[in-house]
């Protein structure tokens, strides 16, 4: 799999398969990506790699590294410590973002009240999901 930032100075390839796929809602996500959710995948370190620039980094809260195109801006990836060994890639960025489906929304206590989502899928509290609690 493959993906890119808007501008595409920034492009990456992942071995798959990924360990998970999840829509998140937490304010650090929406912030970066500028949306009311986004969805992100998780891949092992040593399962990707960047093809030519890698991405800015920015350290959004303790623990956590995002990155971004220093060109165009797109979020590219995030890092936490508390999932540590993993890289979390956007999948609007892969080249084929039908590849993957979420299957967990995470973080849904920060949930906008306004968005409206009936598609099935169970909702955990907090954007660290291997340790969070389904909601009834």
């Amino acid at each position: 799999m493959q993906g890119h930032c808007l501008c595409g100075k920034i492009r990456y390839e992942v071995t798959p398969p990924a360990l998970s796929c999840v829509t998140c809602h937490c304010d650090s996500c929406r912030r970066q990506c500028a949306a009311p959710m986004t969805t992100y995948f998780g891949v092992r370190d040593g399962q990707w790699r960047w093809l030519g620039d890698a991405p800015k980094t920015f350290n959004s809260s303790p623990g956590v590294e995002r990155s971004f195109c220093p060109e165009c801006g797109t979020p590219i990836s995030f890092r936490s410590q508390a999932m540590s060994g993993v890289l979390h890639l956007y999948v609007a960025t892969l080249d084929d973002p039908e590849l993957l489906q979420p299957t967990l929304h995470v973080a849904h206590e920060e949930k906008l009240r306004w968005l409206k989502i009936d598609d099935g899928l169970p909702h955990c509290i907090g954007p660290d999901y291997t340790k969070a609690q389904s909601l009834p």
